[in-house]
């Protein structure tokens, strides 16, 4: 049907019929444009690239550059790329230090030369009389770095007319100063200058050095946490490792009757290891933690003393113990880890050290007769936990103090009634540093030996 013509169409109706013409023109044009645009990109992507020519033969191959942060580069951050690319690599570590274990021919003469003076070995020197609040001082004569770091354990030899004192630190260094010698300071390599003498037998902290004075041809063993135990020969003049553990070793003691009977802490354990077979004949869980002491009684050679991080210091008697469940004399609980556990010269008495804040003393007659100190032990992260030593008499107890000071603690056991209290303090401006661990001269009474973090060791002498 034809469409009427246009003289008989509205205003309206020509309006719509002019707008419908105009659309169709511009879709017309939107429909002509995609379709050469589509032709033109099915062209570019039919048509082929260029295969990848190999390199001629000879030719060097460009290294790949595989895009690396900061931080697998070792760079410290920077706000700029061109600032980190034009900082050179991070230093590599240096390299572990080789072991150290020979001895130096002059330390072992002059230490095997002190010990021949007395062969017989006599026994401890005791001195119920000595004040030592009044009569130990320190001359700046008598303090020396040993050795660098912290010093875990600190020993002076069982030498009559010599003192020589023994210490180890939390790098496996172990170091001597020949107090009365000054030995060997025209040595070609240096060492023994100013009478000091370091070597590095162990791969970690050294936790205890012990020595005998039945045995001066052996005179020194050493444990440390990497699970090693050492023994420094000095006829041979050299350290020989003689047992390695799968776990650390915390503690050592020497069996009083027998230098070659050592006694371990191997973690938990309590071990009990003869050079002489070169094997461990025993072992008894004792605790549920670490040890951190062992010591025998002077009288009693059956009986013993461990103090645990678990919160416990016990005392055994070896002939009663079984391995799988050993019993002991007696629990000494604490509110904390007790960090050591001694016996006085005379054996009367047990002293612990706990991180509780107490220093606590017991009747070993009567456990349940003691006496509790209040003491600050936190030391923190950084020092040594303290450790109360006995001195040459069951009166004086040694301990450091956080104010660069020895505190002197004065025990009293009269029958049934056991008292404790602070008594002095040794103060002297030479003590740069905080004494952490102790040793007392077993035959110089009035020679105390105190070992810091630093490396360095104060000895006090009387007056």
């Amino acid at each position: 049907m034809a469409s009427p013509p246009d003289a008989a169409l509205t205003d309206y109706e020509r309006l719509r019929e002019e707008n419908i013409r105009r659309n169709d023109a511009i879709l017309a044009s939107l429909r002509r444009k995609a379709s050469e645009l589509s032709a033109a990109i099915q062209s570019s992507c039919s048509s082929k690239r260029p295969k990848k020519q190999p390199p001629p033969p000879g030719a060097t191959p460009i290294p790949v550059v595989l895009r690396r942060s900061l931080r697998t580069r070792g760079l410290p951050p920077s706000t700029s790329s061109s600032s980190a690319a034009a900082s050179p690599p991070a230093p590599e570590s240096p390299p572990e230090a080789p072991r150290s274990t020979r001895l130096s021919s002059s330390l072992a003469s002059a230490i095997l030369a002190a010990a021949s003076a007395s062969p017989a070995a006599p026994p401890p020197v005791r001195d119920d009389g000595f004040d030592a609040g009044a009569e130990l001082v320190l001359r700046p004569s008598h303090v020396r770095r040993v050795m660098p770091d912290r010093i875990l354990s600190v020993r002076v030899l069982p030498l009559v007319d010599r003192t020589v004192v023994a210490a180890g630190n939390k790098l496996g260094n172990v170091g001597f100063w020949d107090v009365d010698g000054g030995a060997a300071a025209g040595e070609e390599d240096g060492d023994g200058a100013g009478g000091v003498f370091e070597y590095l037998p162990h791969r970690g902290p050294v936790g205890a050095i012990v020595s005998h004075p039945a045995t001066p041809q052996k005179v020194i063993y050493s444990c440390c946490y990497e699970g090693e135990i050492c023994l420094m020969d000095l006829e041979k003049e050299n350290f020989n490792m003689i047992y390695l553990a799968d776990y650390p070793i915390f503690s050592l003691c020497q069996a009083p009757n027998s230098p070659s009977s050592l006694y371990l802490a191997e973690g938990n354990d309590l071990k009990h290891f003869d050079e002489r077979m070169g094997k461990v004949s025993a072992t008894w869980n004792s605790h549920d933690n670490r040890i951190n002491s062992i010591d025998f009684h002077p009288e009693n050679t059956y009986m013993l003393a461990t103090s645990s991080t678990d919160g416990t210091a016990g005392m055994w008697d070896l002939r009663n113990m079984k391995e799988k469940k050993p019993e002991s004399l007696k629990v000494l609980e604490h509110g904390k880890s007790v960090q050591s556990a001694y016996f006085s010269p005379s054996g009367r008495m047990v002293a612990t050290t706990s991180l509780d804040d107490t220093v606590r003393i017991f009747s070993v007659d009567d456990f349940d007769n003691s006496s509790i100190m209040k003491h600050n032990n936190k030391t923190g992260r950084w020092l040594s936990t303290f450790k109360a030593i006995w001195g040459w008499n069951d009166t004086d107890l040694f301990i450091g103090n956080m104010a660069r000071a020895i505190d002197i603690i004065l025990v009293d056991l009269n029958g049934s009634s056991l008292l404790a209290m602070n008594n002095a303090r040794l103060e002297s401006e030479h003590m740069t540093a905080i004494p952490g661990r102790f040793s007392a001269h077993p035959y110089k009474v009035g020679h105390l030996a105190c070992a810091s973090s630093g490396g360095k060791v104060f000895l006090w002498t009387r007056a």
